[in-house]
C-alpha cells in the first residue's frame, strides 16, 4: 500500500461525508476499480441538510434538480493533467425512499456495464504524490454536460472542472472521489487518499470554505 495521496476538497461550502474509508475498508464494499478507499460527499445547506424529506420522498423518485446541491461547482483537488472526461450520461431521478423496481433494473444494467456504468459522468486527473509516484484522481457522478476540461489539459488545484450531478450509480446528487495507480480504472489498484492531511468520517459535515 502506498502512502496516502493528499488532496484538497474538490468543492467549497458544506458537504456531508458518506462511505468513508475512515470508518471501514473497503469503504464501498469492494476492492474492484480501486473502490476500497473511495469516499462520497453530499452537498448540504447551512443547516446540514440535503433536500428535505416529504411523503413523496419515501414513495417515488424525486427530480435531481430539487436537491440544493445539484449543479454545485466542483474543482480540481490537485495539480495535474486531465486524462479522462465523460459528460454525456443523463442525470436520473433521485431514490431515497422505498426500494424502486425501476431503479433496481437500471442498477443491474450499471453493474453489468462495469466501471463505466457505475461512474456516470466523470473527470480523471493524473498527478504525482509526495512520494513521487503517479496517481489518477477519479471524480464521479458529475452533472450531464458540465465538465469544462478536456483530456491533455493541465489543471491547477481549485480550478473548475464541472458540477455536482446524479449520473451513474447515484441515488442522490453527490460527488464520489477515489484514486488509483493507472489510467485504466477498470484494471488499476487503489491509492489511499487524505484531505488536507486527514480523513473525515461518516456523518461529518465538511466545511471547505
Amino acid at each position: 500500500m502506498t502512502m496516502p495521496l493528499d488532496l484538497d476538497y474538490p468543492f467549497t461550502g458544506r458537504w456531508l461525508v458518506q462511505n468513508s474509508p475512515a470508518n471501514r475498508v473497503p469503504s464501498h464494499g469492494t476492492p474492484l476499480f480501486g473502490l476500497s478507499h473511495a469516499i462520497d460527499f453530499i452537498p448540504v445547506d447551512d443547516a446540514g441538510r440535503s433536500a428535505p424529506y416529504t411523503l413523496t420522498s419515501f414513495l417515488r423518485p424525486e427530480p435531481a434538480a430539487a436537491f440544493p446541491g445539484f449543479g454545485r461547482p466542483l474543482t480540481a483537488p490537485v495539480d495535474g493533467v486531465v486524462v479522462g472526461v465523460h459528460g454525456t450520461e443523463p442525470d436520473h431521478r433521485s431514490h431515497r425512499g422505498l426500494p424502486s423496481v425501476g431503479y433496481a433494473v437500471t442498477q443491474r444494467r450499471r453493474l453489468a456495464a462495469g466501471w463505466w456504468g457505475l461512474s456516470g459522468n466523470h473527470v480523471l486527473i493524473e498527478t504525482r504524490g509526495a512520494d513521487g509516484r503517479t496517481a489518477v484522481v477519479v471524480l464521479c457522478h458529475l452533472q450531464q454536460g458540465s465538465p469544462v476540461v478536456r483530456p491533455g489539459q493541465s489543471v491547477h488545484q481549485g480550478e473548475a472542472i464541472g458540477r455536482c450531478g446524479n449520473s451513474g450509480n447515484s441515488t442522490e446528487p453527490h460527488v464520489h472521489v477515489h484514486a488509483v495507480d493507472g489510467r485504466d480504472v477498470s484494471r488499476a489498484s487503489v491509492v489511499p487518499i487524505s484531505f488536507r492531511g486527514g480523513l473525515p468520517r461518516n456523518g461529518e459535515i465538511v466545511d471547505a470554505g
